[in-house]
């Protein structure tokens, strides 16, 4: 299925959440792929890319990650 039948599908569900777990068992279940769910959510307002961004950000420039990082390479 690809994101235009998602999307029309998506608009005969009334209710958010309903439409949101409607998605999210159809990619359990591998009739659509992930970045067909994120387009969907994306448009649906279920994740927000510059939240997520701010969350993740740090964790990929920390202190203790570059620090294993130097152990393994000097090991």
């Amino acid at each position: 299925m690809n994101a235009s039948d998602m999307k029309w599908l998506l608009r005969t569900i009334e209710d958010p959440e309903t439409a949101r777990r409607f998605v999210v068992a159809q990619y359990q279940r591998a009739r659509i792929s992930y970045p067909v769910m994120a387009e969907v959510a994306l448009e649906w307002g279920w994740i927000n890319l510059i939240e997520n961004e701010v969350q993740i950000t740090p964790t990929l420039h920390s202190t203790e990650y570059a620090t294993a990082e130097r152990s393994m390479v000097s090991s």
